[in-house]
């Protein structure tokens, strides 16, 4: 598939949605993609996400979007945490986005698929997806819930790392700025010692069923001095010491990003 092709499915899909315009935002999970930044985006004109919670917390967070804006609302869930009852709460929402995992429709809502690779969206396509999802810049806006130092952090950032460190439950490559954390345990080897990657791996079928509020409270455990480290990012209402002790992720783009601004600001001039 060309990419006019793959713009015009893009385009096809969002008319039909009531999207005005051609932008989805990335649903961050934990925290960073909650109600404030969804609502405010649609509010602009794009496609909002929330990032993925518990079942519950997940419902809570859509509700809070109905009551914030008439915008058409996404719910992103990642494969290796998501369980039935997740879907069954995305099941509220506009449309069901999927990420890190081999693509399959598993809803009858429009389903996209946030890909990795030009080979991963093919993937989707065929597996039935009604769009592929990429993006970073809003992690860098007003709305979004990461921790202040996080986004400064980002705001600073020349460089990412492709690391596979902060892998407990999810034995998978993640792009992240540096931190302490990062500065200790990658020395060797971007994608972390080679005795702790085949720990995440051997423990990975246990601790991707803890539930995702379990895990964000258990983040607040880590330390940039000891080798366990989970995926839960530091956010507005989590724990500080993730700043250092845990993933900042971001794409490669960051170092284009230099300022934070309102996500409805961030919509309208992507569309332009």
């Amino acid at each position: 598939m060309g990419a006019a092709a793959i713009l015009g499915w893009m385009s096809a899909l969002l008319q039909r949605l009531g999207v005005e315009l051609p932008i989805v935002q990335a649903g961050m999970g934990g925290g960073l993609a909650a109600h404030e930044l969804a609502a405010a985006v649609a509010d602009a004109g794009g496609l909002g996400t929330i990032g993925i919670l518990g079942p519950d917390e997940l419902r809570a967070e859509i509700a809070a979007v109905r009551r914030a804006t008439d915008g058409p609302l996404a719910v992103n869930l990642l494969l290796p945490f998501a369980r039935p009852a997740h879907f069954e709460a995305a099941s509220e929402a506009d449309v069901v986005v999927t990420f890190w995992g081999r693509p399959k429709r598993r809803t009858a809502k429009a389903w996209m698929h946030q890909c990795g690779s030009v080979e991963e969206a093919l993937v989707a396509r065929a597996a039935g997806a009604d769009a592929v999802v990429s993006g970073t810049r809003f992690l860098m806006s007003d709305e979004c819930g990461a921790h202040p130092a996080y986004k400064e952090r980002s705001r600073e950032a020349g460089e990412t790392i492709l690391t596979e460190l902060f892998g407990v439950g999810w034995p998978a490559q993640h792009r992240v700025i540096p931190n302490e954390a990062t500065a200790r345990w990658l020395r060797g080897d971007p994608r972390g010692p080679g005795w702790l990657r085949g720990l995440h791996a051997a423990t990975a079928p246990l601790a991707s069923r803890v539930p995702v509020g379990v895990q964000i409270r258990m983040a607040a455990s880590q330390r940039p001095s000891r080798p366990l480290f989970g995926p839960a990012a530091a956010t507005v209402g989590g724990p500080p010491s993730l700043v250092e002790a845990g993933p900042l992720y971001a794409g490669e783009c960051i170092d284009r990003i230099d300022d934070i601004r309102p996500a409805g600001e961030l919509v309208r001039e992507l569309a332009g």
